[in-house]
């Protein structure tokens, strides 16, 4: 009885650590993204962010999806970030006033813009802000 006591604990901890491993930001691996959140610091995960006119969305290879608003810089990890590549064309569909996790987002050969290499899943976005303005 002790045993399968035992056995239970170990497998519900098991499938906890997953979950607690997402939520928290990672510190960044890639030297791109290392270098472009210099001097900023990550905020509350949220799950959609506003759009903005001048916003500039890009991918950083296998690592991240970047939307860039100028105060804050929003990190999307994805689930799947290995098929990130920064060479891919970016196709929302959607017009909608926010950029959610569940926003479909499809990447496009740029040399071949009718063939599709796949979607992006979305994670939680993490915002980076100025250590200044992190307030």
């Amino acid at each position: 009885m002790i045993f399968r006591t035992a056995a239970l604990a170990l497998a519900a901890l098991a499938a906890a650590a997953p979950a607690q491993a997402e939520e928290a930001p990672a510190a960044p691996e890639n030297a791109e993204l290392a270098h472009l959140l210099e001097g900023r610091v990550a905020g509350e995960p949220t799950d959609c962010v506003p759009t903005r006119v001048n916003a500039r969305m890009y991918i950083i290879d296998k690592t991240a999806l970047v939307y860039d608003t100028g105060r804050t810089i929003y990190v999307n990890y994805t689930r799947y970030p290995e098929v990130l590549d920064s060479n891919d064309v970016i196709l929302i569909r959607e017009n909608f006033p926010r950029l959610c996790k569940t926003t479909h987002i499809e990447l496009r050969d740029p040399f071949t813009p009718s063939f599709s290499n796949g979607s992006i899943f979305l994670t939680d976005f993490i915002p980076y802000k100025r250590a200044s303005n992190a307030n």
